[in-house]
Formats: C-alpha cells, sequence, structure tokens
C-alpha cells in the first residue's frame, strides 16, 4: 500500500499521518517501505530480532549477509551511533561531520547485545545518517514515542527489492517488487535523487576502507578525514580481511536480461555484425537494449537505443530506473557502454560490473 509522505497544497508539508503510521508499524514489528536519498529500503526495527528476519525472509537474502542501520541526525548523529556502536575512531567522526546526514555508511565495532541479526551475527555493524527529510522525519517519530511506546534507535533498511535485482528507485518499483505483500505500508516520497546506494567504509581496521564506491567518492573520503584510503585487496595483502557489507557480493543489482559492458566500439562493431539479422523468434517486441554515452547507428527495429548522460552523478542517478524500463521491455540481453575509468564514475561502474557478473 503506496502513501503519500507529503501534502502538496500551500506549499509542500509532511502528512503526519502518514509519518506516524510508519512509526507505529516499525515499533510493531513490521516493515515498511522508505524513501532515502540513495534507493527505497524495507525497513524494520533494527533492535527487534523478528522484524529483522522478516526483512531477509522477505528479500530472499542470506541471514549472513549484513544490513544497514539508519540513525537520526540527533547531535550529529552520535545518539543512535553510541547506541549501536562500541566505539568511534577520531577519522570516522571526521567523516560523520562531513557528509552525515548524507550518502556514507560506516562499518564501527558494534556494541555486544545490540543488532546483531541486522549485523549478520558478525562484531561490527553499518550506520548511515539519510539525508532524505522523509526518512528523517520517521526516525525523528521513532525517537520521541509517546507514553508507553518504545524508542526505536535505528532502521535496519536494505534496498527494498528481492535479493540481487535492480534496486528500487520510487515507491511504485517497491510496489512492484512485493506484489504479494498488499498490506506493505510504502512511503511515497518521489524518486530517489542520488539512485545508487551509499558509499560504505569500514573504520574497524584503524584506517578508512572503501568496501563499496558510491556517490561520495573515494577522494573526498580521504580530503574529509586526512588519511588514504585502503583497498580490500591491501587488506588481504596484509593477512587481514574486510568484514561482509551490503552490496559487496561479486553479482548483484541485475535485471532479469543478461547485461554485458562492452566499449563504445565494440558497440558498434555489434550492431554492425548484427545488421538487420535480430532473433526473429522473439515476434515483434525487442530483443537487445543498448545503454551507451555515444550515439549508435542500426537498422535493426528490434534494437532499443537508450543515450546514457554523460555525467557521472546524473547517470547514477537514473541507472537503476533504466535498467528496469529496459527489463520490462522483454528484451534478452542488455548492452551496456563501459563507465569511464574515473574516480566520479566508480559507484555506476561497480554497479554495472556487478549487474554483469554471473550468478556462481
Amino acid at each position: 500500500m503506496i502513501v503519500s509522505a507529503y501534502v502538496f497544497a500551500d506549499g509542500v508539508e509532511f502528512a503526519p499521518e502518514a509519518i506516524g503510521a510508519a512509526a507505529q508499524a516499525l515499533r510493531a514489528g513490521k516493515l515498511i517501505g522508505l524513501p532515502t536519498e540513495t534507493v527505497y529500503g524495507l525497513g524494520a526495527d533494527a533492535d527487534n530480532a523478528t522484524a529483522v528476519a522478516a526483512i531477509f525472509e522477505a528479500k530472499g537474502r542470506p541471514s549472513d549477509h549484513p544490513l544497514i542501520v539508519h540513525v537520526a541526525a540527533f547531535d550529529g548523529g552520535m545518539s543512535g551511533v553510541a547506541h549501536y556502536a562500541g566505539r568511534v575512531p577520531s577519522f570516522a567522526q571526521q567523516l560523520m561531520s562531513a557528509f552525515w546526514p548524507g550518502p556514507l555508511t560506516l562499518i564501527l565495532p558494534r556494541r555486544d547485545g545490540v543488532g546483531a541479526i541486522a549485523a549478520g551475527g558478525q562484531n561490527t555493524i553499518g550506520l548511515r545518517c539519510p539525508a532524505h527529510p522523509v526518512a528523517q522525519a520517521v526516525l525523528t517519530a521513532l525517537r520521541q514515542p509517546t507514553e508507553g511506546e518504545p524508542v526505536v534507535w535505528g532502521v535496519a533498511a536494505p534496498s527494498a527489492n528481492r535479493f540481487g535485482r535492480v534496486s528500487p528507485t520510487t515507491a511504485q518499483h517497491v510496489a512492484s517488487e512485493f506484489a504479494d505483500t498488499p498490506d506493505l505500508l510504502i512511503l511515497d516520497g518521489g524518486p530517489c535523487e542520488v539512485g545508487i546506494e551509499s558509499t560504505i567504509i569500514d573504520c574497524t581496521r584503524g584506517a578508512p576502507v572503501l568496501l563499496r564506491p558510491g556517490a561520495i567518492t573515494s577522494e573526498q573520503v580521504a580530503a574529509a578525514c586526512g588519511r588514504a584510503l585502503i583497498s580490500p585487496e591491501e587488506l588481504e595483502a596484509q593477512g587481514q580481511s574486510a568484514p561482509r557489507a551490503s552490496g559487496t557480493l561479486e553479482s548483484h543489482y541485475a535485471p532479469n536480461a543478461t547485461v554485458r559492458l562492452m566499449d563504445a566500439k565494440a558497440l558498434q562493431q555489434a550492431l554492425d555484425l548484427l545488421g538487420t539479422d535480430v532473433d526473429k523468434s522473439a515476434g515483434p517486441g525487442k530483443t537487445i537494449a543498448i545503454y551507451s554515452r555515444v550515439p549508435l547507428k542500426t537498422s535493426a527495429r528490434q534494437i532499443e537505443l537508450r543515450r546514457m548522460p554523460t555525467d557521472a552523478a546524473v547517470a547514477a542517478h537514473e541507472l537503476f530506473s533504466v535498467l528496469r524500463e529496459l527489463d520490462a521491455l522483454r528484451v534478452k540481453l542488455i548492452w551496456v557502454e563501459t563507465p569511464p575509468d574515473t574516480v566520479a564514475w566508480d559507484g555506476v561502474r561497480d554497479r554495472l560490473t556487478r549487474a554483469a557478473t554471473p550468478t556462481r
């Protein structure tokens, strides 16, 4: 059930009954669809083991694949952080000050007795303070309960989609993913501004470790905390291993169609070789979709051409929506022009690389 989180009258305001209903559902151990600036999340009280287990079941997600816990921006975000984290290194505090609320998740040592299910059984936990005003309104309401209601310190909220599939960036995407769950309350906060999941930094190794790129780049992180980032590969070379984190499996974010990354020259050569000889058994519909920054030419009517923005942030904003739209055409293949090998494109390139990796 989609409920608008806004009232559009003289300006735009929160719909108090919608925010209240979402907070009440979370306190009651139910799941909700929650908008954030990155993607929509499937949220539950992070300290309610039964509710968190329901997230794993609804998504079909392995229970040892940890969830990110969203906390409110109280006292610079430290109130929720203090509940879940046993220790916050100074460079992690610098990153909170620089980027929270925002699309940055920090992996921190987990306090004993809290958030174990959400953390996938690890002694670390991923925390984020979302920038979306609707998410903040819900988190604030959870911290200000009426008499007799429990305080909810954080909301565990992985992307609101079936595990491994394309992440949702609108309330309608969430509804389509969980069409068999009609009682799921989905707050409609509009399309997500960022469009890909948060940057994840491990803060448990004495130095920042980049686990997943996102809208906040590695260069920005290094500048904010004054420390060079370490890669998981460098950790392994030192005999250490990074904690498990959301969205870091080799195969992830995949549509139903097979995704293949190719450079612009290879895309045009493939189209030239195909000519008009596309799979006729597919009928009159589209067979191949192509998402590229350069203009391509083809005479085949069964090929769908889409232009990818040349700006990395704009491409990130529309990436998952475009993949869903192309999937809706029931194409068999989605060919994507490989993103530039620059820091600004790291997040988009990461998502597409994982989408193109076959499931083992």
